[in-house]
């Protein structure tokens, strides 16, 4: 199996660079020296081959999601609490520290995704430290969007998200979705292009120039919804991935590449989800 994922091409389990327990012995062939034809070379001693390593399950996978979502979930209260109460006159020391935690939370997880994207051994450390920079960035942003457009926005968007999983579950599962090398390359192609949008509005701001993708008006809608119908998709290539994975007895360690997968398709249909709601709860 071949991944266009960059999430999970890395993986040289996942694209049959080694065995199912993720060893890459090779073994001699027929007619070559093979050191044990001699009688005399013959031993009683322990065998020399590893044993093999734990694979990738289900629940190994709802584990290291779990605990990986957990984290961001824990350093977004934090951040929510340490920014302080918004609902009298807003300081100029709360509003410093909610926007600089929203741009190192946003700039740092940005980074150790790409760093876990195109990693070829994942590194459940980096995942984590990924998911606490991500909490951070969501605490701040979830604290402006709930301060600005009344109570409710940020629970409306969390269930939203949970309904989103849950769905496309469902369907992955009960209509037998099936994902082809189409599929995947098309929906990665739309995600970086929608991330290097992303990045041009960004500088174009600091010049003053405001492009409207990411805005509240009719275009910021349009990409809003245009990305989380993305978000769906990339939950369905992450779903794909941990039913080939399990399959195909990947190494235990591969779950905290699906528990990243997961949690950044999660991450990015919430923060669609809540620009929505806050286009709608508009006057």
């Amino acid at each position: 199996m071949k991944s266009s994922n960059p999430v999970f091409a890395r993986s040289a389990e996942f694209n049959g660079r080694s065995n199912a327990y993720g060893n890459t012995q090779t073994f001699p062939g027929y007619g070559q020296d093979q050191g044990y034809s001699d009688p005399s070379t013959w031993g009683t001693g322990t065998p020399t081959h590893e044993a093999p390593t734990a694979r990738m399950t289900i629940d190994s996978v709802v584990q290291k999601t779990g605990l990986t979502l957990a984290v961001v979930v824990v350093t977004a209260f934090l951040t929510w609490w340490w920014t302080g109460d918004l609902d009298g006159a807003v300081s100029q020391d709360q509003l410093s520290r909610i926007y600089g935690a929203v741009m190192i939370g946003s700039l740092g997880a940005f980074a150790l995704s790409m760093v876990n994207s195109f990693k070829r051994v994942i590194s459940p450390a980096l995942v984590l430290a990924f998911a606490a920079l991500e909490g951070v960035a969501l605490g701040g942003l979830s604290k402006l969007f709930d301060a600005q457009f009344g109570d409710g926005i940020v629970t409306g968007a969390v269930f939203g998200t949970f309904a989103a999983f849950a769905g496309t579950l469902a369907a992955y599962k009960f209509l037998g979705i099936k994902v082809g090398d189409k599929f995947r390359k098309g929906v990665m192609a739309a995600v970086f292009g929608m991330v290097g949008l992303g990045l041009l509005s960004l500088v174009l701001s600091f010049a003053g120039i405001q492009t409207g993708l990411f805005g509240f008006g009719a275009l910021g809608l349009l990409m809003s919804v245009v990305g989380l119908v993305l978000g769906v998709f990339m939950l369905i290539l992450d779903f794909d991935f941990v039913e080939q994975g399990v399959a195909a007895g990947l190494d235990e360690r591969e779950s905290w590449r699906a528990a990243f997968g997961l949690t950044v398709s999660l991450v990015w249909i919430y923060t669609n989800l809540l620009r929505i709601l806050a286009i709608f709860s508009q006057d």
